[in-house]
């Protein structure tokens, strides 16, 4: 892989969502300044620190004026905002588009005035593949996503790889699969393991769409951070990269090694499946591991203990959870 020297100023869209609270946190550590484009009223989570470098902007990134404001003086963008989850976004397609396209594109064209400002995208590995015919999923695969959410996160894909050969904008896309970890918002019905935690150390029973035997893949937070901050660094001529552990679980596996960490036994209800839950998604992640230089760091039963442990010292513990979507998408 070629790098280049990381920039000062990174500017993080959607950086008080899960991936982008512990981006910003690890940038700061870094000794980074960040600027943080979220939602007005936003509540920042608690691990991201109060901190000299860091600048909170309060504004729309479908705004124009909210973007140019934010894009001043930044060397890289991190585009982490989404609107929508699988279900949601089935539900309205057309504020998807609106929210979350037509978002993107209006970024763009404020970036066409920063033509060495990279975009670094939190694409979905689980829902722009579609039904796969090959287990792992290369990003050679087709693409045919069974969802607007899907299809709206490949759509942007498109966007970019065009605005970079109009405008020289460039751009790196991590295919994410179903991240996990400090942050993960548990009282959603997207991130399977923050929900089946949260049940089975509050002691409520859970309910699952399907039979439990849909295979994701799932890995933990620091090592999507630790490939976002390698997409940033790489210069060459790959654009897209799919982040996972490489590995498959399913549902009932994922409740089973909870069980065994936890020493306690959760009640599981299932509920008819959805159609557009494909039976298996699982990546090939070797592109990343050969030009990015990453890998994954963190074993399954690790991030679950340091996930337990995090849920035990904030009380972020829940009597109340939703049925799971799998089809987890990144923020």
């Amino acid at each position: 892989m070629t790098r280049k020297s990381v920039a000062s100023k990174a500017l993080i869209i959607g950086g008080g969502g899960f991936i982008g609270s512990n981006l910003t946190r690890t940038l700061l550590a870094d000794g980074r300044s960040v600027r943080v484009l979220e939602l007005p009223n936003r509540n920042r989570m608690q691990i991201i620190p109060d901190h000299p470098q860091l600048e909170w902007c309060e504004g729309n990134f479908t705004n124009a004026r909210d973007l140019r404001h934010a894009l001043v003086g930044v060397q890289s963008v991190f585009h982490l905002a989404s609107t929508t989850i699988p279900e949601s976004s089935n539900e309205n397609p057309q504020f998807d588009v609106q929210s979350n396209l037509l978002g993107t594109v209006a970024l763009l064209e404020e970036m066409r005035r920063l033509p060495n400002v990279p975009v670094i995208f939190a694409s979905s590995g689980g829902t722009v593949y579609g039904r796969p015919k090959v287990v792992p999923i290369a990003e050679e695969h087709s693409t045919e996503p069974e969802c607007s959410y899907g299809i709206v996160k490949l759509t942007i894909e498109k966007y970019l790889a065009l605005y970079r050969r109009m405008h020289g904008t460039p751009y790196r896309v991590l295919r994410m699969a179903n991240p996990y970890g400090p942050g993960q918002e548990i009282n959603r019905v997207q991130g399977a393991i923050g929900v089946l935690l949260s049940r089975v150390l509050s002691g409520q029973p859970v309910e699952i769409w399907g039979d439990g035997s849909v295979v994701r893949d799932y890995f933990y937070v620091s090592d999507a951070i630790s490939a976002l901050k390698r997409a940033e660094a790489y210069v060459g001529d790959d654009y897209v990269f799919n982040i996972g552990s490489g590995k498959g679980h399913s549902l009932l596996d994922i409740l089973a090694a909870i069980e065994g960490i936890t020493h306690r036994k959760c009640e599981v209800r299932f509920t008819a499946a959805r159609s557009f839950d494909v039976p298996t998604n699982v990546l090939n992640i070797g592109r990343a591991q050969t030009v990015l230089g990453w890998r994954p760091e963190i074993p399954l039963e690790v991030g679950l203990r340091h996930m337990v442990d995090w849920l035990a010292k904030t009380g972020r513990v829940s009597g109340r959870t939703p049925p799971l979507d799998v089809n987890r998408g990144p923020g």
